[in-house]
């Protein structure tokens, strides 16, 4: 799995047993989990896709598909396991573009990494590609982690929040029942974040670590306003986003308008902007908990911010570690419990998160 923030990709190893024709009995075991960070020109050549030529993506798509194939190998290396031992790859790839469907007309999504290549190097049957059959069913082609939340998370009785704070942060209300479950993409999680940082560090930094330096800021109450009457906020599920509305353009536009505002300022502004859509999303559906993975959980000021919020609603903020997922693999084994769908031809998406006219098996397979 590697997400919007495009600071690398997680490589996890998993076991899964369920019976394959009503998912009883469904466990997901955590065997290894591996990160990886992009190297520097790989990171800036993913940041500049976004919105690149034809020649740069093309070369692109195949140079992760030869990063994501020698780390592939290297999970397998350090597990202990062979090819052998392996059913298949799950691989999300890197999203470049993605556009949800408005006005009538269909969405659009594009996401890198060429299978063939992962087949190729690793002797391993790949299913990729897992957002547009949703799409072409007429849905968002995300969120597409809510059919694993409910099959990871779910319990009877108990109303759960599962929050990912990637680069977009996007939610997966539990509500017990299957055909009840509700996601949706709240709005930025780390995209505005980073941005900014990479703008006021001129490149030298990606990230804000810590949140240390929008610690040292206070937030400008009306940019905080301005931000959050932002109309994709007022839609109502199911509803997605990316990069194109929440990304490098927006934050060029903040600081040429703010530019009296400092930097710290306006990193302190887009933390508060970003903990406040989280809550704001969640507090309504009163959840008996919230769990939270993603990189935005190594944030330590933005996640005060949001733990404070909800704690004040009296409602808990666990991290998918305490059910056995350390946060920053929850996504890459969310995507082996879709190959897995896959793999047995049973669908993958939930109508009521994607918004699509069915029910479908997600990805394309290329066998080794």
């Amino acid at each position: 799995m590697s997400g919007t923030s495009h600071d690398g990709a997680d490589f996890a190893l998993v076991k899964i047993t369920a019976d394959k024709k009503t998912l009883g009995n469904f466990r997901a075991t955590l065997i290894h989990h591996l990160h990886t960070a992009y190297h520097k020109s790989l990171k800036e050549k993913v940041r500049k896709s976004f919105a690149g030529t034809t020649e740069l993506i093309c070369k692109l798509n195949f140079e992760l598909g030869e990063f994501y194939a020698a780390n592939v190998l290297r999970l397998l290396d350090i597990s202990g396991y062979e090819a052998g031992n392996i059913d298949a790859i799950a691989s999300h790839g890197q999203t470049v573009y993605h556009t949800p469907p408005s006005g009538g007309k269909s969405g659009s999504s594009l996401q890198i990494g060429e299978a063939s290549v992962l087949a190729e190097r690793t002797g391993i049957t790949v299913v990729s590609d897992f957002r547009t059959r949703d799409i072409a069913a007429g849905g968002h082609g995300a969120p597409l982690v809510p059919l694993p939340d409910y099959l990871l998370f779910a319990k009877k009785g108990s109303a759960k929040a599962v929050v990912n704070i990637g680069g977009i942060a996007n939610v997966t209300v539990l509500k017990g029942k299957r055909e009840d479950t509700i996601a949706f993409d709240i709005g930025p999680g780390n995209s505005l974040i980073d941005e900014a940082m990479i703008h006021i560090s001129q490149g030298k930094k990606f990230f804000d670590r810590n949140g240390s330096f929008a610690r040292e800021g206070k937030p400008e109450r009306k940019l905080l306003a301005r931000l959050l009457s932002h109309p994709f906020l007022r839609k109502h599920p199911p509803k997605s986003i990316g990069r194109e509305a929440f990304g490098e353009e927006m934050v060029r536009e903040l600081f040429q308008k703010y530019r009296n505002l400092g930097a710290e300022n306006m990193l302190a502004t887009l933390t508060h902007f970003t903990a406040e859509i989280i809550c704001r999303a969640i507090i309504p559906f009163g959840p008996d908990e919230v769990i939270v993975s993603g990189g935005g959980t190594e944030n330590n000021y933005l996640m005060g911010l949001i733990r404070e919020k909800f704690h004040s609603e009296g409602i808990p903020v666990r991290s998918t570690l305490h059910y056995g997922i350390p946060s920053q693999a929850k996504e890459a084994v969310s995507f082996a419990v879709l190959g897995f769908l896959t793999i047995n031809r049973l669908p993958g998406n939930l109508r009521s998160a994607t918004g699509a006219r069915h029910a479908v098996a997600l990805g394309k397979i290329t066998l080794p």
